[in-house]
């Protein structure tokens, strides 16, 4: 099992940090609960029980595919026994599990099957409607290992329909096996680009944070931005969640975490979770290999400040920057042209929002994962509980 102290840096997403341009004093809407989970199950059967390592598996990453599929990513950040780490979401709004089944099989999801042929540890995926694809980004390492073995940090991407792999993507030249925490991923459909988050938790305090950025059309992948300080922690900040400080006395060192594009694929969104902004650059520099690392990190802009911590984001329709609000237990909008915020989402039953999407009608979706008390232990095999809520887009 990860140490303790490893493990903490990868739940604290809930911070403190000084307030810059934030709007006006309405009261944020409650979510409405969409589907609420006592656990989850790999279990087909009608009297499907949870799993036992329900209590070490909670649903954090959420994707809808156009058809109305739910697909949902339960990380081995604290067992590896975990059945499935990628699997789809067969029913919602029930009082038992989560039923789940393993995407794109249960031999893909073989933990210790060959690293480079199966999926290992998947926090953060996308699902490519226009291609018909969902891209799933593994982080190699499970549980208890202090090393991803070679071939384990990797892009798979799968036809949705078929189930094949379109094509495995090793991201070992552009990623550390010891030290990297390939956290999200956004991609441009069209012009078949990813862009992945790499929060570098593991080699804190000095993280080894970076953006990834993979051109399925000439299959490169290339390391931007690698340690710059607008992916990098801050130090001074320290973590918040329903008003009080999680893991007391341990530093908090998670780096670049969200990350979203603008509609027309022109600008790349991110947040750090240890730190206080929501910065943006340009997807051309990042795609021009001519641009120097000094050039490329002088063109990065602070988009926002930030008061809370952070994890998933997205983009809406009209532009606007939606993250999801640790300390707030909710959604803050951010107007990219202002870089004014408003917590517009928010409710006190909300654990830990992670992933933010969009999914059926003109609704917002996000996963309530109480991530920080499932690696503090606190939940215990019977108390576990995974939430999805959901929120109006018109309403932002």
């Amino acid at each position: 099992m990860i140490r303790r102290n490893v493990v903490g840096l990868v739940l604290a997403l809930a911070l403190a940090a000084p307030v810059a341009a934030i709007a006006g004093s309405d009261e944020p809407n409650e979510p409405e609960l969409w589907g609420s989970y006592k656990g989850v199950s790999w279990d087909a059967a009608a009297n499907r029980k949870a799993d036992g390592t329900s209590h070490q598996a909670p649903i954090a990453g959420l994707h809808f595919a156009n058809d109305g599929s739910a697909f949902v990513s339960v990380p081995r950040w604290i067992n590896p026994a975990v059945p499935a780490t990628l699997n789809r979401l067969s029913a919602k709004g029930t009082n038992g599990p989560a039923a789940l089944t393993a995407f794109p099989s249960a031999r893909w999801n073989a933990a210790d099957g060959a690293p480079t042929q199966t999926l290992r540890n998947v926090l953060g995926f996308y699902v490519d409607n226009t291609n018909n694809w969902l891209w799933a980004l593994d982080m190699g390492f499970v549980a208890g290992e202090a090393e991803a073995p070679e071939g384990g940090q990797k892009i798979v991407i799968f036809d949705l329909t078929t189930g094949e792999p379109v094509r495995a993507v090793v991201l070992d030249t552009v990623a550390d096996r010891k030290g990297s925490f390939l956290n999200d991923i956004a991609v441009d459909e069209k012009a078949r680009v990813a862009y992945i988050s790499d929060s570098g938790f593991r080699s804190a305090p000095d993280n080894k944070t970076g953006i990834i950025v993979y051109d399925f059309k000439n299959d490169s992948a290339r390391r931007l931005l690698n340690q710059d300080p607008s992916v990098q922690i801050k130090k001074d900040i320290r973590v918040t969640s329903h008003g009080e400080a999680v893991w007391e006395g341990q530093p908090i060192l998670i780096g670049i975490n969200g990350i979203a594009l603008s509609k027309d694929g022109g600008t790349l969104y991110w947040t750090v979770t240890t730190g206080d902004a929501l910065h943006a650059v340009s997807t051309e520099k990042l795609k021009d290999a001519s641009v120097t690392a000094a050039d490329l990190s002088a063109s990065v802009k602070t988009v926002a400040r930030l008061d809370f911590g952070t994890d998933g984001i997205m983009v809406t329709d009209d532009g606007a920057v939606l993250i999801t609000d640790v300390a707030h237990n909710g959604i803050t909008r951010v107007d990219p042209a202002t870089g004014v915020t408003r917590l517009t989402v928010a409710g006190e039953g909300v654990f830990w929002p992670d992933t933010v999407t969009r999914g059926e009608g003109n609704y917002g979706y996000f996963t309530s994962s109480n991530a920080n008390n499932h690696f503090a232990g606190t939940v215990k095999p019977g108390g576990e509980l995974s939430n999805i809520w959901r929120f109006p887009l018109s309403a932002e």
